[in-house]
């Protein structure tokens, strides 16, 4: 698997700016404080992947909350496209999407496909034939035939489903998607097929991503930038190729090894 090629050096969509997060844990003399996030800064270019790398419970899917306003940080800020990020969901709907890890949790399994793909849409306009159109040419971009849109998520491979999760976050066109664990759930050969899926919606649509994952070889294949995160912190950050030939942090050095292995 060879690296994502090189990225943008447009203004960031995403900026986090030494952004903390910390939660509250027991109750009376059991009571502390666990630091999720402890003074996180990077920023996401459009057409540019950050790869994010951690063991389980190092920070990631709160950084993944922060970015997309889920999570309200304890101290410092977030930008999106420039401005303070937005605390309205509606103000910001269709212009964020996330992709997760089981696409069976997201999708209503009452909801046909093409139902699924159009709710995005529906947030901000009636529905029309020129929406479900609009739907149906998105599931064929993804590789899915158009007589999928009739099918119930029941119906589909994990696969086939984790193709709707995508077509239902780019059907708005979105500015940014975050990618929380989007292809650990699936057998590698399918992994490489949606992570192919994802590079080339990437260079048609030019939206900045952030790649959620524990899986060091995924993030490897798609990322442009790589940040490495460990105990609420980002104990490395530099760009793919350089992190490749030489990561500096003995931890990240421990992940590389481990992939090698």
């Amino acid at each position: 698997m060879s690296t994502a090629p090189s990225a943008s050096t447009a203004a960031p969509t995403i900026e986090l700016d030494d952004v903390s997060v910390a939660f509250t844990s027991g109750i009376g003399a059991h009571r502390r404080e666990v630091r999720a996030m402890s003074h996180v800064s990077f920023a996401v270019a459009p057409g540019e992947t950050l790869g994010l790398v951690g063991e389980s419970g190092s920070g990631k899917t709160t950084t993944g909350s922060v970015v997309l306003g889920l999570q309200r940080p304890d101290s410092g800020a977030v930008r999106f496209q420039g401005a303070p990020l937005a605390r309205s969901l509606r103000s910001r709907a269709g212009r964020m999407q996330a992709v997760l890890q089981h696409p069976r949790w997201a999708l209503d399994p009452r909801s046909t496909v093409l139902s699924s793909v159009l709710e995005p849409l529906l947030v901000h306009e009636r529905r029309s034939s020129a929406a479900d159109e609009r739907a149906v040419s998105m599931l064929e971009r993804v590789g899915l035939p158009a007589s999928f849109a009739a099918r119930r998520p029941h119906q589909l491979s994990g696969g086939q489903l984790q193709r709707v999760s995508v077509a239902r976050a780019l059907v708005t066109h979105p500015a940014f998607i975050v990618f929380d664990e989007a292809v650990s759930a699936l057998d590698v050969s399918v992994q490489a097929q949606i992570l192919n899926l994802i590079q080339d919606l990437q260079a048609e649509h030019g939206f900045a991503a952030l790649f959620i994952s524990h899986d060091l070889a995924a993030v490897r294949y798609i990322s442009h930038h790589l940040a490495v995160m460990r105990a609420g912190e980002i104990v490395e950050h530099a760009p793919a190729e350089v992190f490749y030939d030489l990561p500096s942090h003995p931890y990240s050095r421990q992940l590389f090894q481990e992939l090698s292995s």
